[in-house]
C-alpha cells in the first residue's frame, strides 16, 4: 500500500469531466429526483431569466466529491464536505475539480487534511468552491 504524505499548499485532482451534455442533466434530473425546468427545458429556463439551461449544483458538487473519493481509496475517510455555489454550469461546460491542503496534523497513525476544493469551467471560472477534512493512514 502506498501511501501520500500530504503537505500544506499541495495540490489535488485535478479531475477533468467531459463536457456537460442535456441528456447527463435530464438523467440527473431522475437520479436526483429535482425536475425543475431550469435544467431541462430550454424555453422554461429563458423565461426564467437565465439565459438557457443550466446544470443542477448538486452535479457539479457530485463532481468534487468523485475527486476526493479518488483520491482517498479504501484507506481513507472523509470527515467534512461543504461547498458553496459560485457560478452557473452549462450544457457544453467542461468541468475541473481541484484543492490545496491548507492544514495537515497526524492523530492516531493517520494524517487529517485540510483542504480548500473547488470546481471551474474550462474558462477558469469557479462554479463550487468549498472545503473537506479527510484522514488518511500516515505515510
Amino acid at each position: 500500500m502506498s501511501t501520500v504524505k500530504y503537505e500544506v499548499s499541495q495540490r489535488l485532482g485535478p479531475l477533468e469531466k467531459p463536457p456537460i451534455t442535456k441528456t447527463q442533466l435530464v438523467m440527473y434530473s431522475g437520479a436526483s429526483g429535482d425536475f425543475n425546468p431550469i435544467h431541462t427545458v430550454e424555453e422554461f429556463a429563458q423565461q426564467a431569466g437565465l439565459g438557457g439551461v443550466i446544470a443542477h449544483g448538486m452535479l457539479t458538487m457530485a463532481f468534487v466529491g468523485q475527486m476526493l473519493t479518488d483520491i482517498l481509496g479504501v484507506d481513507g475517510d472523509l470527515h467534512k464536505f461543504g461547498v458553496r455555489f459560485a457560478g452557473m454550469v452549462r450544457p457544453g461546460d467542461v468541468i475541473t475539480c481541484e484543492g490545496e491542503v491548507k492544514e495537515v496534523r497526524e492523530e492516531n497513525g493517520r494524517q487529517i487534511v485540510t483542504a480548500d476544493i473547488w470546481a471551474a469551467t474550462q474558462k477558469q471560472e469557479k462554479v463550487v468552491v468549498g472545503e473537506a477534512v479527510f484522514s488518511v493512514p500516515a505515510a
